[in-house]
Formats: C-alpha cells, structure tokens, sequence
C-alpha cells in the first residue's frame, strides 16, 4: 500500500469548491496535534475561514482575515466575543474584540493586520484588528469573552472557546489540523456539519472573504468564458475583474458551479467551460442563462505545487437572464471525438504552466486543459481500475490504444506512456457506482472536466450504468509432491484492531486463492496496537490473529518469524512499525533453520561452512543501519531447509514513492525523486545476494516483496544485475505482468526473484484477487512460484 502515498496521505484533499473531507498526515510521520477533546459541535456561530498570507509577497490579499458564520435560525449576538490568535506552538493569545450580531445564515469578517505585498484590500470588514497571523501555521479561537486566554499552547476544548482551528504544525487543534496554507491559500470550512476535527470540517483553497457588508468585486471589464481561459494553462486574465460574462449553468456543486457559454470562438484551443466559486451552496439551477461578474483566479487543488492550476471566477455576482436554456452539447473525448495525444507533453521539459507552446494537437495537458470545466463525455467505456473507497472509478474510452491486460485494464509499460486517455470518474455531483477492472459503461457517460489530485477528472452529472465484465478472483494450483511453493502478499497494514472480515479474506486468499503455499513472506504487519504512538513494537498478536484466521479457512497451522524494528524507524502510519516476515509451513518436509535470531539493528552476514554458505543470524536484517534504510521497512534474511537442502529467502518492502510527481501534473517529464532510496536499496540487496552466491554460485535464492518499482526500473535491473537473479514478472506477456493498479494503470510493483539455479525447475504466476476489484481485502496482488526438485 506504501507504494505511491501512504494511507494518511491519500485520503482525499477536496477542494473548497467541492466541499468534500480533506486529509493529513503525511508518510514520514509528520509530527500533528494530538486530537483535543470534543466539544458540542455548534450548531450556529463557526470559524469559516482563516488566512494568514495577507501583506506577503505574492498574495492578493493585503490583510490577513479570519471569517466567522452564522449557520443557526436566528441572529447571534457577538458583542463581547473575541477573534484570538497563537503561534504554532505558543502559549500567548492575541485578541481581537467583536462587536454587534451576525444574522441568520450570514458572514461575519475579522481583518487583521496589514502587510506591504498584495494588490486587493478586504471589503468592508466588521471589525478591523491588528493580529499578525502566520501564512502557514498557526491556532485561531473563537471565544464567548473578550479576555485572553490562559490556557497556553492546549486551548480546544476550553470551556470559553466556542470554535477553535489549528492549522500547519501546531500543538492544538480540534482532531487533527488542516494542513499548512500559504500566501496564496486559506483554510475553508466546507457545507457540513462542525465535527470537531479541522481536517475533515475544512479545505483548503483561494481566500474567499465576505462580510455582512461586503459589497459586490469591483467593476471590470466585459469578457467571454474564452477570453477567460485562453489558449494557455493558466488564465491571461488572473488576478482581475470581469463582468458580463454570459453562459448557461452546466452543473451545480455544493460551493460553487460550472457554467459554459453556448456561442464558442472559433479556436479550438480555448475553453469554453468555467467554474465560478460561491463559497456557498449556489442557488442557481442548472440550464438558468447568467450573466457572471468576479475576479479570475487560478486554484492549486490540494495546495500541491505538482498539481495543474485550475482556472475559476472568485467572489462572484451572479444575475440570471433565464431558465430551462438548452445545455450545450457535451464534447466527446477520445476516438470518435477530441483526439488525446498519446504524449503528455513534447515540448523542453520543465513546469508545463511557464511554457511558450500551447498544442492540443500534440500534448495531452494542453488537450485536457482545452476542454477544461466544459460538458465532456465518454462512450462505451471500460473500467481499467476498481472503483475506489473515495468513488473514484478510472476508464478507458472505447477504441483508445494500449497495451490492455487479460482482464481489460491497461498496461503501463514505461515512463514515457502514461496512457493518457485514461479519465477519473469522480462521484463529486452524482454517485458512481462500485465497479472492477473490465466492468463496462455502455452508451454515453457525461459531465464537467476538472483537474484533481494529478489527474483530469470527469464529474458525471448522473450516476452511470456499469455492467459487469465476469471478473472473478484468480486461483492457483496447489503445490504437487516435492515442490515448494513460495508466495509473497502485502496485506495492507494488519493490525490487531482490523475487524475479523478483514482477517477471514486475508486468509481465504491463502488458503484457497494460493493453495497454501509453504512459504509466505508478508509485507505491512503492524504491531500489536496498530498505529497508536506509544512504543509499542511487538507484533505476536497480529501474527497469531491471521495465523489463527488461515486455520480457520481451513488451512495448514502456520508458523512465523519476524524481527520488531525500532519504534517509529521503519516508515508507514507513525506508530503502526510494519514490518516484513515469513509465514510458513513444517508440514511438507520445510523447516526454518533458527541461528543467533538478529535483531533490529544487527546486520545479517553470510559465513562459509565447509564450502557450504549459512546465515550468521537467521531470521536476520540486511545492513539495517544503512542510510538507505531510513524510514523504510529493513529486509529479512530467512535459512530454510527443504527436504535437507538449504533454501536462502529475503523478504522486502523497499521505500515508497510518496513525493513523486504526478503523471499528469504540472512538471514534466514528472520527478522521480523516491526512486534514488529504492536503487540504494537495491544495491544493498544485491551485494548480501552476492555474498551468498560467492561461496555457492549455484545457491537456492528468493529475494521477493513489494519493491515500489516497476519491472523495467533502475530498482529491477540492480537485482538482476549479473545474472544473480531473474525478476519472474518481467517473464510474463504484458497483459498478465501487473500486481497493482494504480490511477486505471496496471502496473508491477511487487517482485519474485530467483537464482539462475531454480529457474529450469519453476512455474510462477500473480494471483490476482485485490488490485482489479472495488471492496478490495489488500491494494496489492500476490504471486506464488513453485519449486520442483
């Protein structure tokens, strides 16, 4: 699961203007406040937004601002309230008197201090103060008193504190904070009720003010939704007013919505579809005429510096013209339609939004970015990935190319394809339904084009019809008399705390998926209270819960061995300490040969025993104090014997690729940054393979697990450097050679390899029954080889 983000990570950071659940956490342990204890969530007066980066080069804003809401029935009375600030980590609160009510449902702005960037002043604030905020983190209260606070650098919760959020690093937050803003970016509270934890309440996005007495943007020129966009990625207009900009609403979302205009240029280059942020529930209906006045802005979804700006009109007036206008007719991508180039971009490399060539003939971003925020639509399309658990579903037009797989995905076969005609169906306005890889959508799926999390998204304006491709889970066959089957499963951050259903799928796909094998290594074994922070790191429980499930099922009583690392040193979710190890079976003439079990930090060696080669530790760690182990998952040396005969296994879970650019994103060809760890990694692997096959060049090896690389990687080619081993997914035709699907990519990122000696007497093959179906156990596919003697 660590192979792109972890967990924490990729739960999804929606945009302000879509309203959904934000996320934090990051993959290396990002230090976060520790959750306060709730308080009544309230029901009227909240913290809507907050911005720091007033005044500092490169904002819009002079002032930083905190926006309060009143989202009751009737009118709060404020007087005597305060808008308090505190640093990150301090224990000082600066104060802010309110005076007068905020009306039912309206807004209530509290400027701040000013600073010498920034080109817009705020608009008839309510109250003027001269806090200081910091743009990226920081603690916002608001308190029913007009005195300071006393409680120091821990204050949610407070009995005086009506609504409090932390953001950044910060020592206090309700739950868990949004992540850090920027000059250009505030926390934005979305349409839901307060939960209490800032990191799902809010966003974060373009600064919105509005006050009771916020008067309308200023007076601009005229424009086109063409003029708007451009033939270029980001707006030639950014930054300022227009007014009488004309169209029909396409689709409405929860803060904000899409509207086109049904008389188009000529150029084909320039989109005729724009979002417009409201900040709140719209009241325009889709198929009204409008006629819009705002500001052009460009949003970064996620504040992500890889991701694509998006173009959009901000702090809008809206006047509707008319009702039931016919909807222009939807742009179809893909054969048949706009044509997406097979290259992402073909121009110098470097950020896509700097560059000189716009060509929707030729570059993929500049076809998408084209047709960007219009009605667009697919036809006859294929899942080429499971709907995931934020129903999100990638497809594939009928009649794109590429290499597809047996169970119809699409292959990604090297960096220089990315198959670019592959699209997100997003449920943002209208549910999309749980689908498996080959599943089909017949007739026409339509929507809005927008750009999320590294990829063009199509948000669906109704649910589309999926009809089943027979997909069903892949099986093996049991291992015959005198062969040893070895298999490898990443089971996606086992803890003690998972629910049994979890346990019972792991196991039946052991037992009956896998046939049982003699030998599993297993990747993300957390420890015995999951990713709970308190320096736990044995795992018995978990071992012993999944070897009691795999009983269960009706399986062989397994055995395991397996190192605990040292607390928080081996990456993953802070707390959890994944780990690899080996299950096994002694019923079948294997044993595991126990010498001197290593430790944490003790390195395996290899020794020569009457020219025979042993393990000095066994189970035992490969060079676990080497730099290129840092924050990742330490190898597991194992000594078997198999019917007397030694067997040398080397379980793997190599550094993910968190931090990579996106393939689609604004940088290109995307930075691979994570991979420089893995080819570290790699080398270390392959020198401890070496030491072995130095003393018996006809040694039994199995180096396997999840390595976070593909088969034609620097990552790849280092283990199978010199004919030390064969890589047994890079032997198989391309339509079966995938273990996970990534983004409706199917690529290989899990590995069995061998030593040359085992490869005239094996068969191999991934079993695929995770990564090509929604609901899955694990995002991971094992795969199995089988030794004859």
């Amino acid at each position: 699961m660590l192979s792109r983000i972890t967990a924490a990570v990729r739960r999804r950071r929606r945009r302000a203007v879509l309203g959904g659940a934000l996320a934090l956490a990051t993959a290396g342990g990002l230090t976060l406040a520790a959750v306060a204890p709730a308080q009544a969530a309230s029901s009227d007066v909240v913290i809507a937004q907050v911005y720091g980066g007033g005044g500092n080069s490169g904002a819009t804003l002079t002032n930083d601002y905190v926006q309060l809401s009143n989202r009751g029935g009737t009118a709060v009375d404020v007087s005597g309230w305060s808008v308090q600030y505190a640093s990150a980590s301090g224990t000082s609160w600066q104060v802010t008197k309110l005076t007068g009510s905020i009306p039912a449902g309206a807004s209530y702005l509290v400027a701040e201090a000013a600073g010498a960037g920034g080109s817009t002043p705020l608009t008839d604030p309510n109250v003027t103060g001269s806090i200081a905020m910091s743009a990226t983190s920081g603690r916002v209260a608001l308190v029913t008193a007009g005195t300071a606070l006393t409680c120091g650098a821990s204050c949610a919760g407070t009995s005086s504190v009506r609504d409090f959020v932390g953001y950044g690093k910060v020592t206090d937050a309700e739950g868990s904070p949004v992540p850090a803003l920027s000059n250009t970016t505030a926390a934005l509270r979305g349409d839901a009720a307060d939960s209490d934890d800032n990191a799902t309440d809010f966003t974060v996005g373009d600064p919105a003010p509005a006050g009771t007495g916020s008067t309308p943007p200023p007076t601009g020129e005229p424009a086109r939704i063409h003029d708007i966009q451009g033939a270029a990625h980001r707006s030639p207009l950014t930054g300022k007013a227009v007014t009488e900009v004309p169209g029909v609403v396409t689709a409405v979302g929860p803060r904000g919505f899409w509207f086109q205009d049904p008389h188009p240029d000529r150029n084909p280059a320039t989109s005729e579809g724009l979002y417009v942020f409201t900040s709140a529930k719209p009241t325009v209906a889709r198929g009204d005429s409008v006629s819009v006045a705002g500001t052009v802005s460009e949003y970064r979804p996620g504040n992500s510096a890889a991701n694509l700006s998006t173009t959009e009109l901000t702090r809008p007036t809206v006047t509707v013209t008319g009702h039931d206008a016919r909807l222009p007719k939807p742009r179809v991508l893909g054969p048949g339609g706009l044509r997406i180039p097979r290259a992402v971009r073909t121009d110098a490399p470097g950020d896509v939004e700097k560059s000189a060539t716009f060509d929707p003939r030729h570059n993929a971003l500049d076809a998408y970015e084209s047709v960007e925020g219009m009605l667009v639509a697919v036809r006859h399309a294929t899942a080429v990935g499971p709907t995931n658990k934020y129903g999100e579903l990638p497809v594939m037009p009928a009649g794109d190319p590429g290499v597809r797989t047996r169970n119809g995905g699409v292959k990604y076969t090297g960096y220089d394809n990315a198959n670019t005609g592959r699209l997100i169906l997003s449920s943002t306005l209208a549910k999309v339904p749980d689908a498996n890889t080959g599943d089909r959508l017949p007739g026409t799926v339509s929507g809005v084009l927008d750009y999320q999390f590294g990829n063009y998204m199509l948000y669906p304006t109704a649910t589309p019809t999926v009809v089943s491709g027979g997909l069903r889970p892949g099986t093996t066959r049991p291992q015959r008399a005198g062969e040893l089957s070895i298999a490898t499963y990443n089971v996606e951050n086992l803890a003690p705390a998972d629910p049994a259903s979890k346990y019972a799928k792991l196991a039946t796909g052991i037992v009956h998926n896998l046939a049982s094998p003699d030998i599993v290594a297993v990747e993300e074994i957390q420890d015995n209270d999951g990713a709970t922070n308190d320096g736990v790191v044995a795992a018995d429980v978990t071992w012993n819960k999944l070897i009691d499930a795999v009983t269960a099922a009706g399986g062989p009583h397994y055995r395991w061995r397996s190192i605990d690392p040292v607390n928080d040193q081996d990456g993953g979710q802070p707390g959890g300490n994944i780990r690899v190890g080996f299950l096994f079976r002694t019923d079948r003439g294997l044993s595991f040969v126990d010498r001197s079990p290593g430790d944490a930090t003790t390195p395996e060696a290899v020794t020569s025993v009457h020219g025979v080669p042993q393990l000095t530790h066994s189970p035992g760690r490969v060079a676990p104090a080497d730099d290129a182990w840092q924050d990742s998952r330490k190898p597991l040396a194992g000594e078997f014997s198999y019917h007397g005969k030694p067997l040398f296994v080397i379980a793997n879970h190599f550094a993910s690729k968190g931090g990579d650019d996106p393939l689609m994103g604004r940088y290109q060809p995307p930075a691979r940054g994570s991979e420089q760890q893995r080819d570290q990694q790699a080398v270390l692997v392959h020198q401890f393979v070496g030491q072995i096959q130095a003393i018996d060049r006809s040694a039994d090896i199995v180096v396997l697990g999840d390595l976070n690389d593909y088969e034609f990687s620097d990552t790849a080619h280092t283990l199978t450097a010199g004919r030390s081993l064969v890589d047994l997914p890079d032997t198989l035709p391309l339509p079966e050679r995938y273990t996970y699907d990534y983004e409706g990519n199917s690529e290989v990122l899990d590995h069995l390899l061998i030593s040359p000696s085992l490869l005239p007497r094996h068969d191999y093959q991934v079993v695929h029954i995770n990564s090509e179906f929604a609901n899955q156990t694990s995002d991971h596919d094992p795969q199995i080889a089988r030794i004859r003697p």
